[in-house]
């Protein structure tokens, strides 16, 4: 009797087997291929690797690297030789990244030549003792070594070991680790191929980075799982978007709206046609209905407008595979959990009245990472976890999301805490106070602006305010405009 395939060791395994010579990995900047074959001995290296710097299954391995056939082989093989992935968020800032770092508990990270100054930064900031401890090992994203050694998954790895560490914002600014187990991401990764009905002869174009849950879970997990194949560019280019449609063929795009945006501006004023996607998969922040009309109006491609959660595997709501069945302005349907709306008792509310949106299920996570305290406030006793998102259900049972309770600011998909945003402006020598918040932005989907208190009899310009934020917190957290108040 075959063993069940209930952990992505066993999926490994199984394309290993039935079809190694298919195709699971393009990169269209070289049209380099790889098979699931050549990719199982990837993972063997991989494997090979770790046992060498003595990293035993269960132990913590990170990745600071753009996206490319190697970023995506370390993902998905890390997980199946039984240690546990983390990858880095190659945004963070140099403090924030030390944090994590030194929070993870991590055993080596994996890096390639244009991070590995940011690496080296964020390690300086680490104590000596978490420094020395962390094996940097440095390799280039397209560049994907193979080993003659078979596959050998961890006798320990079960479908409720630990698989994913993946941090995410909060209120507070520090990043928690939310994390999945291979039960978890299987339980996401099934629910997003049986939604879509991908098959081994489906194939994405997605750009969305693997340090993100929807670059993650959607276009890498549930392609993998199906058997299909992914086309992986190391990052968005809207020059090329349409020529690596042309090129590679895929069945389905994965976007957010602000790609969506970028492709809209970019249009040609000629009809466009791409025979071969049969949908494009637009999540990680709300879609505008107006963008979401003209981008199927244009290019002839329908948008699934989904919504995920890191904490729950990136899959929480989803419209309809059936065009005639979605709506615009919503995420649409529960997909693979239970969701309720509640009011601040904890108490379910009827449809069409506001409260907050919670989700118990299969895909979400066992907890946040050494942080019990931050558990036990995400879950209430029945182990519905609250999302902190405000919205309602309609009659036909879709959810609205209407407003966050947390407060986080979504740029391009980047959650950012106000408060880390408020800390850097009143470290300025003449800031009283300070307030970040979110402003809507046709491009971003929110862009930052701050309201400032200025100390009196002290002058400063919002330039150099800006800059200061800039060079504290880089420049996608700093705010684009200062209103003096």
């Amino acid at each position: 009797m075959s063993e069940p395939v209930n952990t992505l060791a066993r999926v490994v395994a199984q394309h290993a087997h039935a079809q190694p010579d298919a195709v699971f990995l393009i990169a269209p900047e070289t049209g380099q291929r790889l098979s699931y074959g050549q990719f199982t001995s990837a993972v063997s290296h991989i494997g090979l690797e770790l046992d060498s710097f003595n990293v035993l299954p269960g132990e913590h391995v990170a990745f600071l690297l753009h996206n490319g056939l190697h970023t995506t082989t370390l993902f998905v093989g890390v997980m199946a030789l039984g240690r546990v992935v983390v990858p880095l968020n190659l945004l963070s800032q140099c403090a924030q990244l030390a944090y994590v770092l030194t929070h993870a508990k991590l055993r080596c990270v994996y890096v390639s030549a244009p991070y590995r100054a940011t690496l080296l930064d964020a390690m300086d900031r680490m104590t000596p003792e978490h420094a020395s401890a962390l094996t940097v090992i440095e390799v280039h994203e397209d560049e994907v070594p193979l080993s003659p050694q078979p596959f050998t998954p961890a006798p320990s790895l079960t479908q409720q070991s630990a698989a994913l560490l993946m941090y995410t914002s909060g209120t507070t600014g520090q990043p928690k680790g939310a994390l999945l187990t291979h039960a978890n991401l299987m339980h996401t990764a099934r629910t997003v191929a049986n939604w879509h009905g991908l098959t081994a002869a489906d194939r994405v174009l997605s750009s969305l980075p693997l340090y993100h849950i929807n670059g993650q879970c959607v276009a890498t997990l549930a392609p993998f799982v199906s058997g299909g194949s992914i086309v992986c560019p190391h990052k968005f280019s809207v020059s090329l978007w349409w020529d690596w449609v042309r090129t590679f063929e895929p069945t389905w795009i994965n976007v957010v709206p602000t790609i969506i945006a970028y492709l809209l501006n970019a249009k040609s004023d000629s009809p466009q046609h791409f025979s071969t996607v049969r949908f494009a998969r637009s999540a990680s922040a709300p879609l505008p209905p107006e963008q979401h009309h003209a981008f199927e109006k244009i290019f002839g491609i329908g948008v699934i407008e989904a919504m995920g959660m890191t904490e729950c595997a990136s899959m929480v709501f989803c419209n309809p595979q059936a065009q005639s069945k979605r709506k615009y302005g919503t995420p649409g349907l529960p997909c693979g959990v239970e969701a309720k709306v509640v009011d601040p008792r904890g108490a379910t509310i009827p449809e069409g009245e506001t409260g907050e949106l919670c989700l118990r299920g299969d895909n979400v996570m066992q907890g946040y990472f050494d942080a019990p305290e931050k558990t036990t406030e995400a879950f209430d006793t029945e182990g519905w976890l609250r999302t902190g998102d405000l919205g309602h259900r309609d009659a036909d049972g879709f959810y609205f999301v209407t407003g966050r309770i947390k407060e986080l600011i979504i740029k391009g998909g980047e959650n950012i805490a106000p408060r880390e945003i408020d800390e850097a402006l009143l470290q300025h020598e003449a800031v009283l106070e300070a307030a970040a918040y979110g402003m809507p932005d046709k491009n971003y989907g929110q862009t930052i602006f701050a309201a400032v208190v200025l100390k009196e009899n002290r002058s400063c310009e919002a330039t150099a305010l800006i800059a200061h934020c800039v060079a504290l917190i880089g420049k996608y957290k700093a705010p684009s405009e200062i209103r003096f108040v």
